[in-house]
C-alpha cells in the first residue's frame, strides 16, 4: 500500500482517449526515437537530444500543435513535452515526424513525478504552461497545477537567468497564477502584470475563436533572478 505522505493531488484526469489509425502508428514508429521512458532517476538531457542546447520543460502539451510550431520556429532550442493524454501524445509523435523536426522528445507520464526525479537542479532554461486545465468549480481547484510548492519544484530545475511563461484563458486562474509566481522570491516579473504574448507562441485555433468572441487570454512571463 502507497505511502500516504508520499502522495500527490493529481492536477488531472487520465483518460485513455481514442487513438485514430494515423496516432497508433506514430506512437509504434515514434516513442523509440522521440520517447523518453520514465524511471526514478536523473535524466541526461543533452544524452536525450543528443547534443548540448538550451533545455525547454513545456507541461501539457495537448494534441501538440504549438509544441510543434515553438520548435520549428526556435531549432536550436530542445523541447521536452511532458503529456498524459495518449492519443495527443500520438498527434504530436505524427506531426514531429511530418515536419521532420529532431529537437522535440515526449514523456508519457505525471508531470509532477517527472519534475521531482527525473529533472535535475539548475538544468532547465525555459518553462511552459499553456491552457492547463482550469479546474473551475471551487471544489477542484486545489488540482490546479499552478501551486506555490509545485512552483518551487520547477524554480529550482531552472538555471539562473530562465524564464517560465504561462497562458490562460480563465481569468481567475490568471489572477492565482500571477499571485503563485509573484509571491515566489526568486522570479522576476517581466512585466507590471501580464505580459504580451510572445510572437513565438502561436494562436491556437481555440485560442483565436475565444478571443473572436470577446474572450480574454493572459500571458505570464518571469525570469529566474540572478543571484
Amino acid at each position: 500500500m502507497d505511502n500516504p505522505q508520499h502522495r500527490h493531488i493529481r492536477s488531472f484526469v487520465l483518460r485513455q482517449g481514442h487513438f485514430s489509425e494515423a496516432q497508433t502508428r506514430a506512437v509504434e514508429a515514434g516513442l523509440p526515437l522521440w520517447g523518453v521512458d520514465y524511471r526514478h532517476d536523473l535524466v541526461n538531457l543533452d544524452a536525450a537530444f543528443g547534443r548540448t542546447a538550451p533545455k525547454i520543460l513545456e507541461i501539457g502539451f495537448g494534441m501538440g500543435g504549438a509544441t510543434v510550431d515553438i520548435a520549428a520556429a526556435r531549432p536550436d532550442n530542445d523541447f521536452l513535452g511532458i503529456e498524459v493524454h495518449g492519443p495527443g501524445v500520438g498527434n504530436l509523435l505524427k506531426l514531429i515526424e511530418e515536419k521532420q523536426l529532431s529537437n522535440i522528445r515526449v514523456i508519457r507520464h505525471d508531470a509532477v513525478e517527472v519534475v521531482e526525479h527525473m529533472l535535475a537542479e539548475n538544468s532547465l532554461d525555459g518553462f511552459h504552461l499553456y491552457f492547463p486545465d482550469p479546474w473551475p468549480k471551487k471544489r477542484q481547484q486545489k488540482r490546479r497545477l499552478v501551486q506555490p510548492e509545485f512552483l518551487e519544484r520547477i524554480v529550482k530545475r531552472l538555471k539562473p537567468g530562465a524564464y517560465i511563461h504561462m497562458a490562460t484563458d480563465w481569468e481567475d486562474y490568471a489572477v492565482q497564477m500571477l499571485a503563485v509566481l509573484s509571491a515566489n522570491s526568486q522570479l522576476e516579473n517581466t512585466a507590471e502584470t501580464y505580459a504580451e504574448r510572445p510572437v513565438w507562441r502561436p494562436l491556437t485555433k481555440f485560442e483565436q475563436r475565444g478571443l473572436n468572441l470577446g474572450h480574454g487570454v493572459w500571458d505570464l512571463m518571469f525570469i529566474k533572478r540572478v543571484v
